[in-house]
C-alpha cells in the first residue's frame, strides 16, 4: 500500500514542476508584452495610438467574475501616448467601470482586460 503512495507522488511532482513552469513562462511573456507596450518608439507622426475595446462575451469570459456590472455590447475607442495607456483608459470606461468595494478586484479586472487589449493589438498589427 505505500509502494502506491511513493508511486503516485513520484508520478505527481513532476507533473507539478511542469505546470509551475508553464505559468511562469506565460507570466513572463505577459510582463515583455506589458514592456514592450509601455516603451514603444514612435515616430513624429505616430503622437497618439488608439485601442478599441468591446463589452464582448469573449472579453467578459476573459477578465470573469472581476468586472462588476458591465455594459454588455458597448464599445469606446481611446487614445493615448501608448498602447498600455489607451487600453487602461478604455478597460476603465467600459469593462472595469463599476467600482468593487475590494480594492483589489478594481486592479486584477484592468490588467486583465489591458492583458486581451495588448494581445488584440498585438495580433492586428502581425
Amino acid at each position: 500500500m505505500v509502494e502506491v503512495w511513493w508511486t503516485l507522488l513520484g508520478a505527481a511532482v513532476p507533473v507539478f514542476i511542469t505546470g509551475q513552469a508553464f505559468r511562469m513562462k506565460a507570466k513572463h511573456a505577459e510582463e515583455q508584452r506589458i514592456k514592450s507596450a509601455r516603451n514603444k518608439e514612435r515616430s513624429a507622426d505616430d503622437i497618439f495610438v488608439c485601442e478599441r475595446v468591446c463589452t464582448s462575451k469573449r472579453m467578459l469570459k476573459k477578465v470573469g467574475a472581476f468586472s462588476k456590472d458591465p455594459i454588455p455590447d458597448t464599445c469606446v475607442t481611446v487614445c493615448g501616448v501608448s498602447e498600455l495607456d489607451a487600453c487602461a483608459d478604455a478597460c476603465a470606461r467600459t469593462v472595469c467601470v463599476n467600482q468593487h468595494q475590494v480594492p483589489n478586484w478594481n486592479d486584477v479586472c484592468l490588467r486583465r482586460c489591458q492583458s486581451e487589449c495588448l494581445k488584440l493589438s498585438a495580433s492586428r498589427s502581425s
